[in-house]
């Protein structure tokens, strides 16, 4: 009886210190657990919107972007080469640049081309207030579509400079932002040979180009960049094509992907 006793006991005691084992690791878990769900409701109240930078696709398919804000010298050449290559891509326009020049925003938009919107006068959107950032977006789409009667569905801010208001105020207008995940370069003059290496080194489905109407080298570029990219397989789109409909994300590279 005493060893039975003492049996008991022993069980007892072990029984005891798994259960106190056992407590300490539910109040660990759970102190783990309120950390972890701080931690993700911390993040998520600071996360960072991206704009669409590139599209996820396994496609070889590609788009070519020119932003236009201040000259005009260039856009009729630019529009000639593309139609010799039998090439559609997307033209991005400020609002100070339509009212002056509207014969060549219905010129774009006559040869087949997708007019965005590039805001109004081309400020830092990200130092306006909401107010400003909205009359940015719908002074420029309403000139837009007085010329050629179709509203913008894309806008790429002015600088690539952006923050979570002004995607949202973008987004809030119906319209996808827009940048772009490979840069030409071109605004700083190299030679139509680097122009074309610099749009074709990291080239990849999905990815969008950017050039520029009024840059020095751009035009004499243009043909070994149509080339080079058909020659890799690629088909070049507007980016409104490239752009899959549906609801979507952007990871922190600005890949766009459709939710399921």
């Amino acid at each position: 009886m005493k060893i039975s006793g003492l049996r008991f006991i022993v069980l007892t005691r072990r029984s005891l210190i798994a259960a106190a084992v056992c407590a300490a690791i539910v109040l660990m878990s759970a102190v783990v657990g309120v950390n972890t769900v701080s931690e993700a409701v911390a993040t998520a109240s600071t996360d960072k919107i991206n704009p669409i930078y590139c599209v996820d696709t396994d496609k070889k398919v590609c788009a070519i972007s020119f932003d236009a804000a201040w000259g005009n010298e260039q856009t009729e050449e630019l529009l000639d080469i593309l139609d010799e290559y039998n090439v559609k891509t997307t033209f991005f326009l400020v609002g100070d640049w339509v009212r002056k020049f509207p014969e060549s925003v219905k010129e774009i938009d006559r040869r087949g081309h997708e007019i965005g919107n590039h805001s109004d006068t081309h400020p830092h959107m990200t130092q306006l207030s909401a107010e400003e950032k909205n009359a940015e977006i719908k002074n420029c789409s309403d000139e837009i579509e007085k010329l050629i009667g179709k509203r913008p569905a894309l806008l790429r801010p002015p600088y690539g400079d952006y923050n979570n208001d002004v995607v949202n105020a973008v987004n809030q207008a119906d319209m996808y932002c827009v940048q772009w995940n490979i840069d030409s370069l071109d605004w700083k003059d190299p030679s139509a040979e680097q122009i074309a290496r610099n749009c074709t080194s990291k080239l990849e489905p999905g990815s969008i180009i950017l050039l520029h109407n009024g840059a020095k080298n751009t035009p004499q570029a243009l043909p070994l960049v149509l080339r080079e990219i058909k020659s890799l397989g690629y088909k070049i789109v507007p980016i409104g094509k490239l752009i899959p409909k549906g609801r979507y994300s952007t990871d922190v590279q600005g890949k766009m992907h459709l939710c399921n």
